[in-house]
């Protein structure tokens, strides 16, 4: 009887063991090598005036002044002026010229703000309403004159310099006799 017991005991012991199994963890698994190549996008982006794709623009940006302000707003509000310098140029190229190498019509524009370009624009896709992206695009063709008058936003005090005929002109500062000393 004792030997039945330890035979049994033995028996559910074995098993107990063998129905036991640890669990295997990867602290660091390895991404797989599809999933670093799917998240890659790569687009057909190319200079020229008619890119492959690019939506037609809603008339109602291009033809409203208020579409025109907000667009100058967001411009400077997602730092759009870092690189542009206001549509001067700086690191980014000028918005002022005439002079587009991937073309001045609003698709052009549009879709470089969403998609970006080579060589420095960041692509904006999934990271600002398409709504201000179409308004960021009639202010940036206003800069360089593309849309009506009556449409364009009023003018930036950033850099604003009197005209030689409104400042006043130098003049040499009197009372001062002798020869200045030099700082100590």
């Amino acid at each position: 009887m004792q030997t039945d017991l330890a035979l049994w005991s033995a028996v559910a012991g074995m098993l107990m063991l063998l129905a036991c199994s640890r669990e295997e963890r990867q602290f660091r698994p390895s991404p797989p090598a599809s999933e670093v190549i799917n998240s890659v996008q790569v687009s057909g982006l190319n200079p020229g005036a008619n890119p492959v794709g690019a939506p037609a623009a809603p008339e109602y940006y291009q033809e409203s002044a208020y579409a025109v302000s907000q667009g100058k707003t967001l411009f400077n509000e997602y730092n759009c002026s870092g690189c542009h310098a206001n549509g001067g140029g700086g690191i980014g190229p000028p918005l002022m010229d005439n002079y587009w190498i991937y073309g001045s019509e609003p698709g052009n524009i549009f879709t470089t703000i969403i998609q970006g370009r080579p060589n420095g624009m960041p692509s904006f896709r999934n990271r600002i309403p398409e709504f201000q992206a179409w308004e960021i695009v009639a202010y940036v063709r206003s800069l360089s004159g593309l849309l009506p008058k009556d449409v364009a936003p009023s003018r930036s005090d950033q850099f604003y310099v009197k005209p030689p005929e409104q400042s006043m002109p130098y003049q040499v500062p009197t009372g001062i006799t002798g020869k200045p000393e030099p700082p100590k």
